[in-house]
């Protein structure tokens, strides 16, 4: 990394529970490319104001985590189709004081369903009804995915959700199940009050045949542990995160990466 300069250019995060995944990742990539680029996560205590120091700084790019990537919107000054599909945001592009706005999460999500060959005719519940589950729910849904349940406590943020995609909610799994169970809840990040918690119950897990935790930090989240030990196949928040911070390093550098530099970016990060 290049000594700090005055001509550096400054990408930031923001999240309530800030991570280093977001940092080792972009910045490892800025020492490889030999970039005058720094990467840096913040845990913001006022949005507005910290959004308002991307644009008078001159900050060129922003990752948005939870909670904030629908309080954001209101403090751009353009959504991407991307973002404004689903009334959420994880990228602010900053080109001159104007702050454009983009979600990569659904790219991830995207891509990961096609990769690992989940098909489409399988039921799913997603667990959650914030800005990951919309990008989780909207992803579902242009794949071809139909069958879909949306389990909330939130019955208003539930069932807007469910209804805007045209899909099923429920307050609770209540003995449910099904062949994909997506949990896009903070139940089983790392720091949080939930972190030694299981997403689903066991009887869940046992009876799916693809779990999907989005949550990336552990990789191995306590669901995630449960359904390697039950057999099944599993989808990391930590494969979602690689996928997102990389169309955000793209949209901020418009660099792309090679693959051989991007699978060694994963394993720095991974290897925290």
């Amino acid at each position: 990394m290049p000594i700090l300069n005055k001509d550096m250019t400054l990408c930031i995060s923001l999240s309530a529970r800030p991570s280093n995944n977001g940092t080792r990742f972009h910045n490892y990539l800025y020492d490889q490319l030999g970039l005058n680029w720094i990467y840096k996560a913040f845990a913001p205590t006022d949005l507005a104001q910290a959004i308002a120091g991307v644009r008078g700084l001159g900050i060129r790019g922003c990752a948005v985590s939870m909670p904030y990537k629908e309080d954001v919107i209101a403090l751009v000054d353009e959504m991407d189709s991307s973002a404004k599909a689903i009334d959420s945001v994880n990228t602010i592009v900053n080109t001159d004081g104007h702050l454009k706005a983009y979600n990569t999460d659904y790219t991830a999500i995207e891509q990961l369903l096609k990769s690992n060959a989940v098909p489409v005719g399988y039921s799913v519940v997603v667990q959650g009804a914030g800005g990951m589950a919309k990008a989780t729910v909207a992803a579902l849904r242009d794949a071809g995915f139909t069958d879909v349940t949306v389990i909330a406590r939130n019955e208003d943020a539930g069932r807007s959700l469910a209804d805007q995609y045209g899909f099923g909610w429920r307050s609770a799994l209540d003995g449910g199940t099904a062949d994909l169970i997506v949990n896009v809840t903070p139940i089983g990040m790392q720091g949080g009050p939930e972190a030694d918690s299981l997403a689903f119950p066991e009887e869940a897990i046992a009876a799916a045949k693809t779990v999907f935790d989005v949550v990336a930090l552990p990789a191995e989240t306590p669901l995630i542990k449960a359904a390697r030990v039950a057999g099944k196949p599993v989808i990391t928040g930590a494969e979602v995160a690689t996928i997102q911070a990389l169309e955000q390093f793209v949209l901020y550098t418009g660099v792309r990466p090679s693959d051989e530099q991007i699978r060694a970016a994963e394993e720095f990060t991974r290897a925290q």
